[in-house]
C-alpha cells in the first residue's frame, strides 16, 4: 500500500475513539455562531489530550493511556442514507488530488524509476520526454514513497460516516454533553429540558437512531459565558447553583469570546478550525439549507479528529427543527451508479468553490489565545474528573453483572487464565455453519455485556482485556451461530492481538479472514467487510507483508461499488511495488485495473494518474496494443478534464507508433484524434498552427528541383533530356557532369576555373553538396518533392497540400523578419501551388510535387509543408472500388472530420569528419538545399534532336538536326556543347555552310559532300587539302568542347534556328550513353549566376559491322618512280555484321588518306569488277600504293582512291570532321599509353635505339567508306560510313577497333582465330 501520514497504530486507535454527543440551546448555539461555528466544532481541534491519562481496570491494577483522543458531534436523529454515503465519498475523493508543486517522488523498484509523485498527472505523461530524466532533478538520493492522500481521506470519512449496528458498541455515544447559555432568563431550566430530550430520544421508541452505549448515559452539563457580552457574577452564580445540583464532577462553567467581533487588524490569531471545516463543507454543502444552526448533528461523523495534524473530514450539525442526516439526499435516489463526465466536472468545481468559500470565512473571530486553552481545559476536565471516571465504573459493573450471572470467579480477569488454560473445542468452519446472520440478542444478554466490555476496553486502550473479552465473546457467538457477532467479535480480537503492548501473540489474520468471508458471504454487508480489510490491509503492511495486504485488497474489488474496488485496487499496486522483490509489471496491471475503474465512478483525474503511472512500465517495452490501449484512455479522460494538449499529445503517441491495430480501430484513432485535435483548435482560431503527426514525411529523401519541367517529346522531334525529378541519382553520372562543366568553364576563361565557380545542380537531394546556397531564377518554378508516408491501414487524405515558406527580399534595405506566410497572406512575391486532394492509401509512401513561383530576387526559405488532415469512408465500396486495392483522387468521399496544421521540414546535414575535433565529436554541417537564393533573370533554352536515331551501324553517318530555342525573355550567347565522346557528332567545319551539298548527294540523301567522276579517274587518288583549324582542332584547342554555330553568335528572346548535325556510330558494339553539356550565358553579365547549362543523354545502340585492319610496309619494286620513297599499304575489310539489323551487303565506294607527309596514290593490281561487295563473313585485301607528298606542311593531304561514280570529298565536312575527331582520340589514347611505357622503362633504350624507331615511323591515316543496303519495311535503305586507321610504324599492323582485346572480345576466340590466317583475297599484289 502506499505510505500514510499516520502509523498504523495511531490510525486505529483515531478510527475508534469515545463518543460524546453534544445537545445545545439555540442560546449557545448562537454565542458559537459569532466565531462561525457550532459548539461541536469549536471543540473539534482541541479534543485530543496532550497528557497522559490513568485509569484503574477490574483488578485495580493501574491503566496508562497515551494520546486519547474524544469526538464530540451533535446528535442526529435520523441514520444517513447509503446513497448520501456513496455521494459523500465519491465528493472527497474527488477533491483530494495530487498537490501541484511538490518535489517529484521516484521509487526505484529493479530496473525502472517509478515516478508516482503528487505531480504524476503532468509528469508521468506517455510524452514526457524522459522519465528517468527526473532523477537528475532530485537534490538528495532518499528513498522516496508514493502518498496517496486520496485513499486516506476516502478510508477516514468512510469509517466516520459508517452506521451504528446493534452487534457492536463501537460507534454508540457513552456520554452526552448538556450546553446552555448563561444569557438565557432560567439557564437551570434549560439544563432541564434539555436533559428531558436527552432521555426521550435514547429511551423513546421514536427514535431508533442515534445508538447509546449503556441506558444511564453520563451526562455533562456545560454553562456556555459570553465574556465580551454577558455578566459574569450572574455565570459564576448560576454556575454554583449546578455544582450544588449536579455535583462538581458533572458541570462545567466555559468562559468563551473574549473579544468583539472586530478583530484588530494587527492581530494574527492561529485558526486551528480550518483544516476541518474545508472538509466538512465537501459533506454539508448540498445538505443545509437556510435555516438557524441549532442543536442535533451526526453522532460519530466527527470521531476522527485530531489537535491539528490528522487530515479528517466531520459532518456538521443540523438544526433542532430537522431531524435528518446530513447524508441523506433530497432524492433519495441510489448514486452508486458512475457519475456522466460532465456532472462530475460540475460536482468538482462546485466544491472548490465551497471550499474557497469556506476556507475565506474566518472563524474564531472572538476568540482569543486564551479562549483557546479555556476549551483545551474544558476537554481535559470532562475527560479526566467525568468521561474517564463513568467508564471505569461502567467496565466494573459490567464485570460484576458476568461474574455474578455466569457464576464465575472474583473477576474475569483472572477466570480468563482458567478458560484459556483448559482444552479447547475445535471451532467450526464458515462453510459448516448456518446462515444465521439475522439472530438478534435482548440487550440485557450475557454475551453483548461481554461485547460492551469488550468495546469499552478497546476504546480506552486497554487491549490486553479486550482481547480476553472479544475472544469469549467470540466462542459465545460461533456457539449460538450468531454470525454477524461472531464476526465482529473476530475483527475486533484480531485488532486488539495486534495492538497489544509488546505483542505477546502474533496477528491473528486468519480471524480476519474468517470476519471478512463472513461478513461479505453469509451477512451480506460489505460496509463491514470493507472496514475490516482496511484494518487487516495496514497491519499487513505495517509487517511487511505486501503480498498478503495485496490479495485481500483485491478479493474485496467487486461490481457493486467502482469507487471501492479502483482504490482497493491501487492500494494493491502499491503494495506489489513496495515488495522486497518488486512487482513493478503487476503494480502496472492493477493500476490499470484501478483507473478503469476510477472511470466507471467518474472520478477521471483519479483514472488519468492511474493510467498515466502505469504507462511508465509499458512504456517502450515493445507492447505496443497495451500502449495503444493506454493512450487512447488517457487522451480520451484528458479530453474529457478539457486537458486538451495531453489528450492530443495522448492520441499523437498512439498515431506515430507502428500501430498493430486493425484497420477498424486505427480508423476509431485517428477520428478520435481529430476530433480532439479540432476542439483545441477551435480554442484559439488565430493561434499558430499545430503540428500534426501524419503522415511521416522522411525529411532526408526531400528533393528540390529548380526550373520547368521537361517538354516532351513532339513526332519527331525529341527535347533534351535535361534533369528531372524521374530520374534516379546516380553518382559516377554527377560527376560526369560535373567534369564537363568545369571542362567548358575552363575553355571560356582561358583555362582557369573561377575561384567562386560553384557546379549548376538543378536537382537536390541528400546525395548532392548541400553546403551552399543553390541558386534559383527568378519567375521559373522551384519544386519541392515531399516524401509522404501512411503508416496507418486506413487511407488518409489531405487537402489544400501546399509549402510553408518565408521570403527576405534582397532589394529591401532592411531585412525583416519574414513571419510565416501562406498563399492565403496575399504576398505578390512568391506563388504558391495548391494540391486540393492528395490521398495517401493504407501504408503506402508516395510523394508530393509542391512548386513556389518567386516574382522576386531574395533570399527564399521553405519552411514546411501546410494542410488539411482527414479521413475518407474508406470502409466501404466507393464507385466499384475495393478500398483494398486502393483509393482514387476524384472517387472520394470525405466524412466532414478535418483539422489544419502543418509540418515542418527539417533536414539534417551530413556529419563532419574533416578536423580531429569533428571527428572526436559528433557535429554535423547545414543543409541549404530547402534555402534557395533568387537570382536575377537568365536566359533558358530549349534543346530539340530532329531524326534523331536511336540505333548506328558502327561506323555509320547519319544526319540530323538540332533545334535551339531561347524561350526566356533574356538574349543568350557563347553556346558551346561539350562532351567525352567529340568523335560521335559534329556541326561541320567552317567551311561547311560556304559549300552546299552537290546536287546528287541531295538526291541520294546522302550525308556526305560528293562529286561525280570520270571514268578515267578509276583506282587513281584524287588530291585535295585541308587544315584541322577549320575544323576547330587548331593548337592548343580541346576537341571536347565545340562552339554552336549561331548566326552572329546570338539567339534572341523566343527565337529558335535549327543546325544540321552528323553523328558518326562508334566502333564499339553496344549500347552507348553519350552525354551532351549545352553551356550558354546571358549577354548581361551577373554577379550572382555567370552562365547555365543544359544536360543531353543520347542512348545509342550500335551494331557490328565492319572490321578493318592494315598495314605498311616499304617497296622496293616501286623505286623506279620514286627513289625509294614509296610503300605499300594492305587493307584488309572484312564484314562481320550478323544481320541482326537486316544488313544484306556491304560496299566498298572509297578508300581515302590522309597526312602531312604520305597520300595514296593508286590501287594496285585490282580486279576488273569496280564493284567491291562483301556479303555477311565475307574479307577482302586491298592493295595500295603511297608515296610521299612534295610539299609537306601543316596542312593535311587527302588522297581519295575511288571504286564508283561518285567521289566523296574527304577533306570536306562531315568525312573530315569525324577523322579529326577521330584522330585526336586516338592520339590521345596512344599518347597516354605510350607515356606509361616510356615511364616504367625510359632508362633501357639509348640514342641507336631511338634513331632506329624513328626510322621506321610513318604517319598516313586510312579512311575506308563504305555503303550498306538495309532492308527494313520491306523497303531498302541505303547506309553510309565511314571507318578509320591509323598507321604509325612500317610493319606493324593496325585496327579501326581501339584495342586488340576488345576486338577479341566481340569476334570470339574463335572467329579471332581464323582472321589471324592469310585466306583468299579478291585482290593479289605483286612484289
Amino acid at each position: 500500500m502506499a505510505q500514510c501520514v499516520q502509523s498504523v497504530q495511531e490510525f486505529i486507535q483515531d478510527s475508534f475513539v469515545p463518543l460524546v454527543a453534544a445537545l445545545c440551546s439555540e442560546e449557545a448555539e448562537r454565542l458559537t455562531r459569532k466565531n462561525n461555528l457550532g459548539f461541536s466544532e469549536l471543540v473539534k481541534p482541541f479534543c485530543r489530550l496532550t497528557s497522559e491519562v490513568h485509569m484503574r481496570d477490574p483488578n485495580n491494577q493501574l491503566h496508562v493511556i497515551k494520546n486519547l483522543k474524544i469526538a464530540v458531534n451533535n446528535i442526529i436523529t435520523h441514520s444517513p442514507q447509503p446513497g448520501g454515503i456513496r455521494k459523500l465519498l465519491n465528493d472527497v475523493v474527488s477533491v483530494s488530488q495530487p498537490a501541484e508543486g511538490l518535489v517529484t517522488n521516484v521509487i526505484t523498484a529493479g530496473d525502472y524509476d517509478l515516478n508516482i509523485s503528487d505531480r504524476s498527472v503532468k509528469a508521468s505523461v506517455p510524452w514526457y520526454n524522459n522519465w528517468k530524466d527526473t532523477l537528475m532533478e532530485l537534490n538528495t538520493s532518499t528513498f522516496y514513497s508514493a502518498t496517496t492522500p486520496w485513499f486516506e481521506s476516502y478510508r477516514e470519512s468512510f469509517l466516520q460516516s459508517m452506521p451504528a449496528s446493534d452487534h457492536e458498541f463501537l460507534n454508540h455515544y457513552v456520554a452526552c454533553m448538556l450546553v446552555v447559555s448563561s444569557g438565557e432568563p432560567e439557564p437551570v431550566e434549560q439544563f432541564l429540558k434539555l436533559s428531558q430530550e436527552q432521555h426521550r430520544i435514547q429511551h423513546s421508541s421514536e427514535y431508533a437512531y442515534p445508538k447509546w452505549f449503556i441506558p444511564n448515559t453520563l451526562k455533562y452539563y456545560v454553562l456556555l459565558h459570553d465574556v465580551s457580552a454577558g455578566e459574569e457574577q450572574r455565570a459564576d452564580s448560576v454556575y454554583e447553583e449546578m455544582k450544588q445540583r449536579y455535583g462538581t464532577q458533572g458541570c462545567y462553567l466555559l468562559k468563551i469570546n473574549s473579544r468583539g467581533s472586530n478583530r484588530g487588524a494587527d492581530e494574527q490569531i492561529p485558526d486551528p478550525w480550518s483544516q476541518y471545516l474545508q472538509k466538512n463543507s465537501i459533506q454539508n454543502q448540498e445538505s443545509y439549507d437556510d435555516g438557524p444552526y441549532t442543536v442535533i448533528s451526526n453522532k460519530n461523523a466527527d470521531h476522527l479528529i485530531s489537535d491539528g495534524l490528522d487530515n479528517d473530514i466531520q459532518v456538521d450539525g443540523l438544526s433542532n427543527n430537522f431531524k435528518a442526516h446530513p447524508l441523506q439526499l433530497d432524492h433519495l435516489s441510489d448514486t452508486s451508479s458512475s457519475f456522466d463526465g460532465t456532472d462530475y466536472i460540475k460536482t468538482t468545481s462546485s466544491l472548490h468553490e465551497s471550499k474557497k468559500t469556506s476556507s475565506g470565512t474566518p472563524h474564531g473571530a472572538c476568540l482569543t489565545l486564551t479562549d483557546h486553552d479555556r476549551i483545551r481545559q474544558f476537554i481535559q476536565e470532562f475527560t479526566f474528573r467525568g468521561l474517564l471516571p463513568h467508564i471505569e465504573k461502567t467496565i466494573r459493573q459490567l464485570n460484576d453483572q458476568l461474574i455474578s450471572r455466569k457464576g464465575l470467579s472474583r473477576s474475569l480477569f483472572s477466570a480468563t487464565k482458567k478458560w484459556f488454560s483448559g482444552s479447547k473445542v475445535p471451532e467450526k468452519s464458515i462453510n459448516e455453519l448456518k446462515n444465521t446472520s439475522g439472530l438478534l440478542y435482548p440487550p440485557e444478554a450475557p454475551e453483548l455485556q461481554i461485547r460492551k466490555m469488550a468495546d469499552l476496553c478497546f476504546l480506552v486502550q486497554h487491549y490486553e482485556l479486550a482481547y480476553s473479552c472479544y475472544h469469549t465473546a467470540k466462542k459465545d457467538f460461533l456457539n449460538d451461530q450468531a454470525m454477524l457477532y461472531a464476526a465482529g467479535a473476530l475483527e475486533m480480537a484480531a485488532v486488539s492481538a495486534f495492538l497489544q503492548p509488546g505483542a505477546p501473540r502474533p496477528y491473528p489474520a486468519h480471524y480476519m479472514d474468517t470476519a471478512i468471508q463472513t461478513y461479505r458471504d453469509i451477512c451480506k454487508n460489505m460496509v463491514l467487510a470493507e472496514r475490516c480489510v482496511l484494518l487487516s490491509a495496514e497491519i499487513l503492511k505495517s509487517q511487511s507483508k505486501y503480498s498478503d495486504a495485496a490479495a485481500l485488497l483485491i478479493r474485496l474489488t467487486s461490481e457493486d461499488s467502482d469507487l471501492r474496488s479502483a482504490l482497493l485496487l491501487e492500494q494493491a499496486a502499491h503494495c506489489f511495488i513496495n515488495m522486497k522483490s518488486p512487482m513493478v509489471r503487476k503494480f502496472a496491471f492493477h493500476m490499470i485495473l484501478a483507473g478503469h475503474r476510477y472511470s466507471k465512478a467518474g472520478q477521471k483525474k483519479h483514472a488519468l494518474r492511474c493510467y498515466c503511472q502505469a504507462m511508465q512500465v509499458y512504456k517502450g517495452k515493445g507492447w505496443s496494443l497495451a500502449e495503444d490501449h493506454i493512450n487512447f484512455t488517457i487522451g480520451r479522460q484528458s479530453f474529457t478534464l478539457r486537458q486538451l494538449d495531453n489528450a492530443v499529445s495522448a492520441f499523437r503517441h498512439i498515431l506515430i507508433n507502428d500501430s498493430k491495430q486493425p484497420a477498424a480501430q486505427q480508423g476509431t484513432f485517428l477520428r478520435e484524434y481529430l476530433y480532439v485535435y479540432k476542439n483545441v483548435t477551435q480554442l484559439s482560431p488565430d493561434g499558430p498552427l499545430p503540428q500534426l503527426p501524419l503522415p511521416y514525411i522522411n525529411n532526408s529523401a526531400t528533393r528540390v528541383f529548380f526550373g520547368h519541367d521537361r517538354r516532351p517529346a513532339e513526332g519527331e522531334k525529341q527535347a533534351a533530356t535535361h534533369i528531372s525529378l524521374d530520374q534516379e541519382y546516380d553518382c559516377e553520372s554527377s560527376h560526369q557532369w560535373k567534369e564537363l562543366e568545369e571542362q567548358v568553364v575552363a575553355v571560356v576563361n582561358k583555362g582557369i576555373i573561377p575561384s567562386n565557380f560553384q557546379p549548376t545542380q538543378y536537382c537536390l537531394n541528400s546525395y548532392s553538396d548541400n553546403s551552399k546556397f543553390p541558386l534559383a531564377v527568378v519567375e521559373e518554378p522551384v519544386t519541392v518533392e515531399v516524401a509522404f508516408r501512411n503508416p496507418l491501414k486506413v487511407p488518409l487524405l489531405l487537402t489544400d497540400l501546399s509549402l510553408l515558406w518565408k521570403f527576405q527580399p534582397k532589394d529591401f534595405s532592411a531585412k525583416h523578419n519574414g513571419a510565416t506566410k501562406e498563399l492565403a497572406c496575399g504576398n505578390d512575391m512568391i506563388g504558391a501551388e495548391v494540391i486540393a486532394e492528395f490521398l495517401i492509401n493504407s501504408e503506402e509512401t508516395k510523394m508530393a510535387r509542391l512548386k513556389l513561383f518567386p516574382h522576386q530576387t531574395g533570399e527564399l526559405h521553405i519552411l514546411g509543408v501546410v494542410y488539411n488532415l482527414g479521413t475518407i469512408q474508406g470502409t466501404m465500396m466507393l464507385d466499384g472500388i475495393d478500398p483494398s486495392i486502393g483509393l482514387q483522387a476524384g472517387k472520394l468521399v470525405y466524412n466532414g472530420m478535418s483539422v489544419r496544421g502543418r509540418q515542418d521540414l527539417e533536414i539534417q546535414g551530413p556529419r563532419l569528419n574533416n578536423t580531429k575535433e569533428e571527428k572526436t565529436s559528433i557535429k554535423y554541417g547545414p543543409d541549404r538545399r530547402l534555402d534557395p537564393i533568387i537570382t536575377e533573370e537568365m536566359p533558358l533554352l530549349e534543346v530539340f534532336f530532329i531524326n534523331f536515331p536511336t540505333g548506328l551501324l558502327c561506323g555509320e553517318i547519319r544526319k540530323a538536326y538540332v533545334e535551339f530555342v531561347n524561350v526566356s525573355k533574356c538574349p543568350l550567347t557563347a553556346l558551346k556543347v561539350v562532351s567525352k565522346h567529340p568523335e560521335f557528332f559534329t556541326f561541320g567545319g567552317n567551311t561547311a555552310v560556304l559549300t552546299p551539298l552537290s546536287p546528287s548527294a541531295s538526291e541520294n540523301c546522302s550525308a556526305y559532300k560528293t562529286v561525280v567522276t570520270d571514268s578515267t579517274s578509276v583506282c587513281t587518288a584524287l588530291m585535295s587539302s585541308a587544315s584541322s583549324v577549320n575544323f576547330g582542332l587548331g593548337t592548343g584547342s580541346q576537341p571536347e568542347v565545340i562552339h554552336v554555330p549561331l548566326p552572329d553568335s546570338v539567339l534572341l528572346p523566343g527565337a529558335s534556328i535549327q543546325l544540321p548535325m552528323w553523328l558518326h556510330g562508334p566502333d564499339e558494339e553496344g549500347v552507348h550513353e553519350i552525354n551532351f553539356l549545352f553551356y550558354y550565358e546571358s549577354i548581361k553579365k551577373h554577379s550572382k549566376m555567370c552562365h547555365r547549362v543544359l544536360r543531353h543523354t543520347a542512348v545509342i545502340c550500335t551494331s557490328r559491322s565492319l572490321n578493318v585492319r592494315a598495314t605498311v610496309c616499304r617497296s622496293n619494286a616501286l623505286e623506279d618512280e620514286g627513289k625509294g620513297d614509296n610503300m605499300l599499304v594492305f587493307v584488309d575489310v572484312e564484314n562481320i555484321n550478323t544481320s541482326e539489323a537486316g544488313v544484306k551487303e556491304f560496299h566498298i565506294v572509297q578508300v581515302s588518306s590522309n597526312s602531312k607527309h604520305w597520300k595514296l596514290q593508286k590501287a594496285v593490281n585490282l580486279s576488273e569488277d569496280k564493284d567491291y561487295k562483301l556479303a555477311s563473313r565475307e574479307r577482302g585485301k586491298l592493295c595500295f600504293k603511297a608515296v610521299r607528298c612534295k610539299n609537306s606542311g601543316e596542312n593535311y593531304t587527302f588522297a581519295d582512291i575511288v571504286f564508283g561514280n561518285e567521289q566523296i570529298i574527304s577533306s570536306a565536312s562531315p568525312c573530315a570532321d569525324f577523322f579529326f575527331r577521330s584522330l585526336s582520340s586516338k592520339l590521345k589514347r596512344t599518347h597516354a599509353q605510350s607515356n606509361m611505357f616510356q615511364g616504367a622503362a625510359k632508362q633501357s633504350f639509348d640514342e641507336a635505339v631511338r634513331l632506329i624507331q624513328k626510322c621506321s615511323e610513318v604517319d598516313l591515316n586510312i579512311v575506308v567508306l563504305w555503303k550498306a543496303y538495309v532492308v527494313e519495311d520491306n523497303k531498302q535503305l541505303i547506309l553510309e560510313g565511314q571507318h578509320h586507321v591509323v598507321l604509325h610504324t612500317v610493319g606493324k599492323e593496325a585496327f579501326s577497333f581501339p584495342q586488340k582485346q576488345g576486338f577479341k572480345k566481340i569476334l570470339g576466340n574463335s572467329d579471332w582465330e581464323d582472321l589471324e590466317q592469310v585466306t583468299d583475297f579478291r585482290g593479289k599484289s605483286n612484289f
